[in-house]
């Protein structure tokens, strides 16, 4: 779906970036969210960032996603 591979996705796992949930099998079973974030860490890597610095890059991102949503809901609201 994001064109990684399960080693790469198992990466972002141990970086402490995915916290995927399980099958009843114990397979990892990613959200749209997580997916999304692996997508934009394999962008950056491609582009020659290091792997923690993607990761932090992608946790950033995200946060200011979220704040400017809460910001927005509050105008709203």
């Amino acid at each position: 779906m994001v064109g990684a591979t399960p080693g790469f996705l198992r990466s972002l796992d141990e970086a402490k970036l995915l916290d995927p949930q399980r099958s009843g099998g114990g397979h990892r079973r990613y959200s749209r969210h997580e997916l999304r974030l692996a997508a934009r860490v394999r962008e950056l890597l491609d582009h020659g960032t290091a792997l923690d610095a993607a990761c932090r890059i992608v946790v950033l991102e995200d946060q200011l996603d979220e704040a400017r949503r809460t910001i927005a809901g509050q105008r709203d609201g």
